[in-house]
This record gives C-alpha cells, structure tokens and sequence, in this order.
C-alpha cells in the first residue's frame, strides 16, 4: 500500500533567503573577521577579549557623543533616581525625561511632534499599520484604502514587516536603482483608487543617499504618502542635527512625509522616534501604535543621556562635530583616490566594493591583521556572489586612523 504523501509547503521568503545565502557569515565569524568580543572603547580604539586593541570602523555613533560627559553624567544621575529601569508602559507611568526629550526633539524640528520608541524598528512596526489604515489624521487615505511600495533596498527593518503590512493593503516593491521603476510601481499600486504608501530610506546603510524630494515629488500626483527611514542620517545634517531628511526639504516636514529616526547612532544614545505634524497624530500613536501601548519606554539612563544628547543638538555643539567628521570624509576620500562608494557623499559610510566574496575576504583579513576592523557584508545585504568591507567613519577618527586604514585598500581590486 502506497503511503499517502505529505504536501510539500509552500515556498516563503525565509525559505527563499536561506536557500539563497552561503555561508559567507558563519565564515566571517569563525576567521574573527566580524562578531569582534570587546571589553573596551575609548574614542575609536578598542580592547578585545585576547587583550590586543584595535582601532574600529564598525560603530556607528558617527559623531562619537556615546562618550559625551554630559551623556554620561546624566545616565549615571538617572540611575541614581531611579535604577536601571522603569518596567512599565508609558501609558501607565512615564519617567520625566520622555517628556522633556519629546519636547526637545519637537524644538530641533521647529515644532513638529516626535515620539519616542525603543527602536527605530519598533516606530516600523507601530507606526506603519496606522498610517496604512488612514488612522493619522494627517494622512488619510482613500476609501478602497492603501497600498505599500516599499524600495528594494529599504531597510531589513521595513521589509520583514510585508506579512504585517499585507493586512493592511497590498505591498509591492520597486528598485530606484532601476529608470521608471518607482513610477511603475505608483501607477499599479494606484489602480482602483488606492493611496499609496512609499517607504525608503533616507540615508543607505551600506551606500547611497536617496533624493527624497525627487521621491516626494514623483509620489504627490498619486495623493500618496512618503516614509522615509533615516535611522543613519539623524545628526550629520542641519544646524540643529535634524538630519538629512529633514535638511533636504529644507528644514521642514514637508506634508504627507513621516520620518523615523534613530537615537542609538549619531545622535549617541538609544532609541527611535516617529516626526509627525501634529498632536492629533502624536495621540493616535500614543493610544494604537502596539509597542507603545504595550511596550516599555527607553531604559532610563539612556532615555537621560538622550536628553542630554538633544540639548547639546540645540547649543551648537553637534554643528561643531559634524564638521569634524565631513573633514574626516573629505579626507579619507583623498587618501583612497576617490574609488569607495559614497566617495565625495555626505554620507558617514564608505564602502570598498569587490566582485567576489573571496576578494572581500581577503581584504578583511589584511585589515584585522593591521589591527582595524571593520564591517564585511555578503549576500543579502549586497548583490550575490559580491563582498563589500564597510567603514563606518567618525568625527572621532584621527588622521592616522584613516591613514592606517586607506594604506591597507592601497592596490586592492575595489570595483
């Protein structure tokens, strides 16, 4: 007798991915070319677990404020108060510092409203789901309701939220790599009179900064929605650190745009946080937006260094860092004859770009014999079959750091 067959499942994006990835990380890890054990950080040196030091273009606290004294000094004065944390929702017992920092953050952007979240992740998952569904009432949507289309290189954060989003409405993705490809993407999401939702990033976390008023410009025809994820440029731009978003549309939030930002990068804390118009908006999220309703606010040092951290985006002090670190950029550039990606970009991120993994590998082990690391990136976070070797650049970086590392790329094959 024939034993009934079991139906084979059904193919999923995690199945795709696994099946599509080699084992280029588990050997990363196993060289100790990345998963780098340290014990302790001091501007951009490091002290790793075997007792050598190194000097690292891995962190990405661009503007190195995580060793601020009055970062620290408001931490250590948080946990005096209060202890390490607070466990509660913030719609039970909020400690005074979200108040303050919320009212700070809606200062550096002249007096539009910021949330706090945990993450920028958790302002993904809270926000998007109410934004889809028109509850914002700054931005509503038709009555056959939304349709998400999200860039190709969004991300990780945005993407593996499609099943989430997939209630909502339809999600569909577009490559602005690609001519005509987000207007493609608009006029099929459109049909049938959906409002569509963009999403993208602001600054590439690997290369890339995106025209986020091109994008707005080609979105605004359709009645759509613009969200841009600018977790790395939230800082490096704007006289009070508003970021890069916000500094392209020229200091403003333009209408029907939501950023999500980061305060666990350059701004040097921890967290994220939703920029929306109005208190009407701030509302919806305090009452909806999950991890919000059920979650725990910031741990409370961090929560106090964050607030230190916007008052010195206030003082002019972040101005005076930002220049630091474009000088570090320019310098670099010139030191590695302009051939890394974002090469003359005020971006934070450079990027030694290599046709096969193998040649990224090769690289990075010369790096981490040289004592600097670095971030190695495979399949998927680049094209398969490539490498990338990442540096993370930092206000912090002194000439020698740079000169040390660019020695290392001299006559490698980048391209």
């Amino acid at each position: 007798m024939t034993e009934p067959q079991t139906p084979a499942r059904p193919a999923n994006w995690v199945d795709s991915r696994i099946s599509r990835t080699s084992d280029a990380l588990d050997r990363a890890f196993e060289e100790g070319l990345t998963g780098h054990v340290v014990t302790s950080h001091r501007g951009k040196r490091v002290r790793l677990e075997d007792g050598s030091e190194a000097l690292e273009f891995v962190s990405c606290s661009y503007l190195g404020l995580e060793e601020h004294p009055a970062l620290i000094s408001a931490a250590e004065e948080a946990l005096r108060h209060f202890g390490v944390h607070l466990s509660t929702s913030r719609n039970r017992m909020r400690p005074h510092y979200l108040g303050e920092l919320e009212e700070l953050l809606s200062t550096v952007y002249r007096g539009n409203r910021a949330v706090a979240f945990t993450s920028v992740g958790t302002v993904h998952l809270g926000l998007l789901p109410l934004l889809g569904a028109g509850a914002l009432p700054s931005y509503p949507v038709a009555p056959a309701g939304s349709v998400f289309l999200l860039e190709k290189t969004a991300h990780s954060s945005m993407q593996v939220l499609r099943g989430v989003l997939g209630q909502i409405g339809p999600t569909l993705r577009f490559d602005l790599g690609t001519p005509g490809s987000l207007e493609a993407a608009l006029r099929e999401g459109a049909q049938g009179g959906r409002t569509p939702v963009v999403l993208i990033d602001g600054v590439g976390s690997m290369g890339g900064l995106v025209d986020v008023t091109g994008v707005l410009a080609a979105v605004a025809p359709y009645g759509g929605h613009l969200y841009i994820d600018d977790a790395h440029g939230i800082s490096l731009a704007g006289r009070h650190g508003a970021g890069y978003a916000f500094d392209a549309f020229g200091d403003r939030l333009p209408p029907h745009v939501v950023i999500a930002g980061s305060m666990s990068k350059a701004f040097g804390g921890s967290g994220g946080f939703a920029l929306v118009p109005t208190e009407a908006d701030v509302r919806v999220l305090r009452k909806f937006a999950n991890p919000l309703v059920f979650g725990h606010s910031v741990m409370l040092p961090l929560l106090a260094a964050n607030v230190a951290s916007a008052r010195l985006h206030l003082d002019g002090e972040v101005a005076a860092l930002q220049e630091r670190l474009w000088r570090n950029a320019d310098a670099f550039d010139a030191l590695t004859g302009g051939r890394l990606i974002n090469a003359g970009l005020r971006s934070p991120v450079r990027g030694a770009g290599f046709a096969t993994e193998e040649a990224a590998f090769r690289t990075a082990a010369e790096l981490k014999e040289a004592g600097v690391l670095i971030l190695p990136a495979f399949f998927p976070t680049v094209a398969k079959g490539t490498g990338l070797v990442r540096f993370a650049l930092s206000s912090l970086h002194e000439p020698e750091h740079l000169e040390t590392a660019a020695k290392i790329l001299e006559g490698t094959a980048i391209g």
